[in-house]
């Protein structure tokens, strides 16, 4: 009959251990009825007001601070209640660090989506606003590293024998130096490179570049790497550090705005006025064309061949890939309809039988 009371140690001990969690059970739900009432008049406040930024950092932080307040409460109850110190002081290592990371992500996670809001009259392709999303999108993740670095190592630091550790390699600086200086040394060049292109911006989020011969649009910048997405679909994958080592094409680099060119080929006796009435005619119909700039020039001629190069400006890298694409259909059908035959050959014509390459000059 006296088993069970010995195994918790006594009746006194077990009402003890029951008034205890009681105590912190009770704490933990007016924590979070307090967290409810404070975040709903918080959530109005923001709500109110004409900006985002505020209900931004509101929803990122509503989950922390609900178990931040939680934590705050079992602190309080423990200062009155020895067994809640005691538990509380196993965990505290864990659960502290723990909270304020979450809390300093959540804070980070905020501020960066506030910041990418486009100001008002201002688009997402704008060049300040790629500038400022990119900055940020860099040092969030260099924040958001070092944040999980630190916590991560507070939460390690309250285990004994991790401590134990720590004091061991401090006591061999040196040697620990040395190894962990070696093995980080790829991170550590990421982290740096990553850093250096947020402050230097060789390129921005929403920009078209060309590297390793192929073109797409900067997707993401991460701290190590860089995501380029084709026209295609396919994601590029670029190491950070490559974008300094390495010479590459950005198409936007001081605007969006886009100079394409479609090369045409005809015959030297075709009438180049017309041809430039009709693609003048054609790209000022073509809603894609900001009217910035339409032009045509001879830029090359052989004996068989004239090069006709088409000037045409766009809003936009994408949309100038688009009207390029549209003029050279429009325009080689037109020369269809119009001068067919004005078309140079697509390669030179066979020569007869025992005539050289070489034009006779016409001396017997």
């Amino acid at each position: 009959m006296t088993l069970r009371p010995n195994l918790f140690g006594g009746q006194g001990q077990l009402e003890a251990v029951a008034s205890a969690a009681l105590y912190a059970a009770i704490a933990v739900v007016i924590a979070v009825i307090a967290h409810r009432v404070l975040f709903a008049i918080m959530e109005r406040l923001a709500r109110a007001s004409e900006g985002q930024a505020d209900d931004l950092l509101l929803a990122h932080l509503k989950r922390p601070a609900r178990w931040a307040l939680a934590a705050l409460a079992i602190v309080l109850v423990a200062r009155e209640t020895p067994l809640v110190a005691d538990v509380w002081q196993k965990v505290t290592g864990f659960v502290m660090p723990a909270l304020l990371g979450w809390i300093a992500l959540a804070i980070v996670r905020g501020f960066l989506e506030a910041g990418c809001l486009p100001a008002e009259g201002i688009s997402e392709d704008d060049l300040r606003m790629r500038r400022k999303r990119t900055r940020l999108t860099i040092f969030s993740r260099l924040a958001t590293f070092i944040i999980v670095f630190v916590t991560v190592g507070l939460m390690l630091l309250s285990i004994p024998g991790v401590r134990q550790i720590g004091v061991t390699l401090m006591a061999s600086a040196g040697l620990a130096t040395l190894a962990v200086g070696a093995a980080a040394q790829p991170a550590l060049k990421s982290l740096i490179a990553g850093l250096q292109m947020a402050l230097t911006e060789p390129i921005r989020i929403g920009d078209i570049v060309t590297i390793d011969g192929e073109t797409g649009r900067v997707e993401d910048i991460r701290a190590s790497y860089v995501v380029v997405r084709i026209w295609d679909q396919r994601r590029m994958i670029v190491p950070s550090a490559r974008f300094l080592d390495v010479t590459f094409t950005s198409a936007t680099r001081y605007g969006s705005e886009a100079t394409g060119t479609v090369l045409l080929y005809v015959r030297p006796d075709a009438d180049v006025a017309a041809i430039r009435a009709a693609f003048i005619d054609h790209v000022r119909a073509h809603p894609l064309w900001d009217g910035r700039e339409a032009r045509l020039q001879v830029t090359n001629s052989t004996i068989d061949t004239v090069e006709l190069r088409l000037v045409m400006t766009a809003a936009s890298p994408a949309d100038g890939f688009t009207l390029r694409c549209d003029m050279r259909e429009a325009m080689l059908a037109w020369l269809h309809r119009h001068m067919p035959l004005s078309h140079a050959p697509l390669s030179p014509a066979p020569l007869p039988p025992g005539q050289t390459e070489e034009p006779d000059s016409g001396l017997a």
